[in-house]
C-alpha cells in the first residue's frame, strides 16, 4: 500500500500534509482573539476598581491625607497605599516596634537554653506583608535612605531576602512615624 492510495482520490498527499497547520493556525487565531478580550475585560475591570479607590479616597479629608502622605515615600505607589490603610488602619497611632510587630515584620528569637537558633519573623498581618513585598524591591533600588540600608545589610552578610524584609520593616515604621507627626517623606539630609 502507498501513500498514494491513501489520499482520498483527486487530493494531492501534500494538501493532506497541510491541513493539520491551517487548522493549528485558525485555531490559534480564535484562542489569541478570545485572550485579547478577556484582557481587554480584565483592563477595563481594573481601571474602574481604580476609579473606585480614587473616588473612596476622597471621600474623607483625614483618609486623604494619610493616602498623600504614603504615596510619598519613593516605593509607595496608590495600590500599597491604599492597602496600607486598609490593612493597618491603626497605623500613625502606634509606636515603631508596635507597628512593625503587628505588620509580623518584628524578629523573633528562636532558642531553647544554651541553643540559639536564627531569628525569624513571624504572625501579624500577612497581607500586609505581601502589599509591601514589591514597592520594598523598588524603594531598595529607587529610595537613596532605604538603598543605602540595603546595601549596608548586603555588605555585612546579611541574605537579600532577609535585607528585603528589613527594608519593609523600616517602610512600615515610616510610614507610621510620617502619618503620626502629618508630613511627608524627605531625603534624609547628610
Amino acid at each position: 500500500m502507498t501513500s498514494e492510495s491513501c489520499s482520498p482520490p483527486g487530493v494531492p498527499l501534500s494538501r493532506i500534509e497541510r491541513l493539520p497547520r491551517y487548522v493549528d493556525r485558525r485555531r490559534l487565531a480564535l484562542i489569541k482573539r478570545q485572550l485579547d478580550a478577556r484582557l481587554k475585560r480584565l483592563d477595563d475591570d481594573l481601571e474602574r476598581i481604580d476609579t473606585e479607590l480614587a473616588s473612596l479616597a476622597n471621600m474623607g479629608a483625614g483618609l486623604a491625607a494619610r493616602l498623600a502622605i504614603l504615596r510619598s515615600i519613593p516605593g509607595v505607589g496608590d495600590v500599597t497605599a491604599i492597602a496600607l490603610v486598609v490593612d493597618m488602619p491603626e497605623l500613625g497611632e502606634l509606636e515603631g516596634k508596635q507597628a512593625a510587630s503587628l505588620a509580623g515584620l518584628a524578629p523573633v528569637a528562636r532558642q531553647s537554653g544554651k541553643w540559639q537558633g536564627k531569628e525569624r519573623i513571624q504572625g501579624g498581618r500577612a497581607a500586609l506583608r505581601q502589599a509591601l513585598y514589591f514597592p520594598a524591591i523598588a524603594a531598595a533600588r529607587f529610595n537613596p535612605d532605604l538603598k543605602q540600608k540595603y546595601e549596608e545589610l548586603i555588605a555585612a552578610g546579611k541574605e537579600k531576602k532577609v535585607a528585603l524584609t528589613a527594608i519593609v520593616r523600616k517602610i512600615i515604621v515610616m510610614a507610621n512615624a510620617l502619618i503620626r507627626d502629618g508630613r511627608q517623606w524627605t531625603a534624609t539630609r547628610a
